[in-house]
């Protein structure tokens, strides 16, 4: 187990961890059903979000709420809460002439910035649902039809742009006729922030306000599409309010010793419900200063995140496993960037993958050589359609959990074929997607349980109560011909970790065949280090590139157990999984039965 005492060998304590531990009630139902909840009571949240801005804007107006780098890395541009405030109100106004409302959405093209997020709440104000979209649809897609398709599903009344020429191709693919196009400058036609925030909000503005409540659309944020297109999952102020109140529930930052203003730094997009929702609104309850992070875990990209993390020292650090791993190796690189990150660090939070154990010892050895005491590692799950679910609020000394349900849910584990499935229940949970009667019937179990489609096991099956671990997806894993079940949702991280650095994603197959193959797509570092090493040659750099993989797969095998965890064969994939195909989908998930069927060919060599 990682970081566990030994005798003769203690490791040093963990830094102070601001959470309440667990305290689950644990029900057993029939067939093998178990039903989790806290027992902690569930405290009142806010009204909406508007709300709890404009409450912390009274408590202090002049602290920054947002900041975000000027272009090429210059100074952090900021907005005040007392100033976001104003802003908003005043956008607000603009917006409910334009006729913006409840049945008349906002729809948001572009990535995360200071203007994004006022004209977000701006929308929230008077109740017109915020609906940011992948920028992905609009940048990234030869056939626009994700984007058509959102636009279609939510009727928008106004689009927001942070630049409309980037964009253009995307607006020319949609009927604009009655719908205000806005953007930050007011390029092309369109209506500028400046315009848009120049008419004082009027008593419309509070009357709309005064009517928000819990069955009040906030948003509209679309599931990422890996089972078909994207869904249309409305965001209620309630559920979003619900989602503060259960961390305030777990919340001990009391225990912590001048925390200062807690200081967030984040990447990841609004228009998922991690970034938008979770860590966007949390950072609002904490009245914290939300720094918009341009660096993304991708090679070069990530050298913006480690320098604003050295510049930001947030106390507490959230992204995706392969961000740590970049991490961890530039902070063994570098003593001061370490000690500059783990100098305010109370914790950190990864999510969307399982975090390998070689990452964790490594990231405990830096912890410890830095403060001299280890960092908790906290993990938390969960879907556009329910909130956060679960999370590890307390001090574990492993990885690969996804902890237990917080305050107000209840987590149900029902038996489907070999595995449990994941349920969940409470007032974070949607209740129902935006005009699909027929999809909601097929999501909601007989008791009103949500279904995730995901598979978890008990860290202690006589003992609920000690945690959940991920067990991948239900409808992923398969039968080989001998029987034998195959867990694509935690072998595929398993065979990507014991690749690294030269694979960053891999697709499992085998179904109903005597052994277990998989396609790789290589890192494009790993291509560019070979190609560079075979003078440019690239079939001679991708023959070294097999060969390498081929030692790191037979190591891995070397380490299982049997035939459920071996990879038999392997085929290097020379070409990108496709978003316009639905091989993955814009937060990088890879949907492992569409890319199989669209490289068919493929999986057919690997079996020959």
């Amino acid at each position: 187990m990682p970081g566990a005492d030994t005798a003769g060998d203690a490791l040093p304590p963990f830094k102070t961890l601001p959470f309440k531990g667990p305290d689950i009630e644990v029900r057993r139902g029939e067939g093998g059903t178990v039903y989790l909840s806290s027992r902690a009571e569930l405290p009142p949240g806010p009204q909406s979000i508007p709300h709890l801005l404009d409450d912390k804007a009274a408590e202090h107006p002049d602290r920054p709420w947002l900041k975000q780098r000027e272009p090429g890395h210059g100074d952090w541009l900021r907005v005040t809460y007392g100033e976001a405030v104003k802003l908003t109100r005043n956008m607000a106004q603009s917006l409910l002439d334009l006729g913006l409302g409840p049945d008349a959405p906002l729809m948001i093209l572009s990535g995360n910035s200071i203007e994004h997020a006022l004209v977000s709440i701006a929308a929230q104000r008077i109740g017109a649902p915020a609906t940011p979209i992948s920028p992905a649809y609009s940048l990234m897609s030869s056939d626009f039809e994700k984007l058509k398709h959102c636009f279609g599903a939510i009727r928008p009344k106004a689009i927001f742009v942070q630049s409309v020429e980037p964009f253009q191709k995307a607006l020319d693919q949609l009927p604009l006729d009655g719908i205000a196009v806005i953007s930050m400058n007011g390029d092309s036609g369109s209506i500028s922030m400046e315009t848009l925030a120049s008419k004082p909000a009027g008593e419309a503005v509070d009357a709309a306000m005064a009517k928000l409540g819990p069955a009040s659309v906030g948003k509209y944020l679309f599931t990422s599409g890996s089972t078909g297109l994207p869904k249309p999952t409305p965001q209620t102020q309630g559920a979003m309010c619900a989602q503060i109140a259960g961390y305030r529930a777990l919340d001990a930052w009391d225990a912590i010793e001048d925390p200062g203003v807690i200081q967030v730094l984040d990447w990841m997009p609004w228009s998922h419900i991690s970034g938008g929702n979770v860590n966007f609104n949390r950072t609002i309850e904490f009245g914290g200063t939300f720094h918009i992070d341009e660096g993304k875990p991708m090679p070069g990209a990530f050298d913006t995140t480690i320098a604003n993390l050295r510049d930001v020292r947030p106390q507490y650090f959230g992204s995706a496993p392969i961000a740590f791993g970049m991490l961890a190796n530039a902070m063994e690189a570098d003593e001061t960037l370490r000690d500059a990150v783990f100098s305010r660090l109370l914790y950190l939070v990864y999510g969307g993958a399982t975090l390998s154990d070689d990452l964790y010892d490594r990231i405990q050895a830096l912890a410890i050589a830095s403060t001299g005491k280890r960092i908790p590692l906290l993990t938390m799950y969960g879907a556009t359609e329910t909130q956060a679910v679960t999370m590890t609020h307390w001090l574990i000394e492993r990885v690969g959990m996804i902890g237990l349900p917080l305050p107000g849910l209840t987590l149900k584990l029902a038996p489907v074929g070999e595995k449990l499935e994941v349920r969940i229940k409470g007032p974070t949970v949607m209740t129902g997607y935006l005009d699909l009667p027929k999809k909601n019937a097929e999501v909601f179990d007989d008791e009103g349980f949500y279904c995730l489609g995901d598979a978890a096991r008990f860290e202690d099956p006589d003992h609920p109560e000690k945690g959940v671990v991920f067990d991948g997806r239900v409808t992923e894993d398969f039968k080989l011909d001998s029987g034998t079940w195959v867990s694509v949702g935690t072998l595929r991280p398993a065979v990507v970790a014991a690749c690294a650095p030269l694979v960053f994603d891999a697709v499992i197959c085998g179904q109903d065949k005597p052994y277990i193959g998989a396609l790789v797509w290589p890192s494009p570092a790993a291509v560019k280090a070979e190609a560079e090493a075979a003078g440019g040659d690239m079939a001679k750099a991708l023959a070294s590139l097999s060969q390498k993989i081929d030692g790191k797969l037979q190591a891995f095998n070397a380490r299982q157990g049997g035939s459920s965890r071996r990879i038999q064969k392997f085929r290097v994939l020379t070409t990108p999984p496709s978003l316009d195909a639905g091989e993955i989908t814009d937060k990088g998930y890879v949907n492992q039965r569409r890319a199989q069927e669209v490289r068919a060919d493929e999986v057919a060599a690997l079996f020959d």
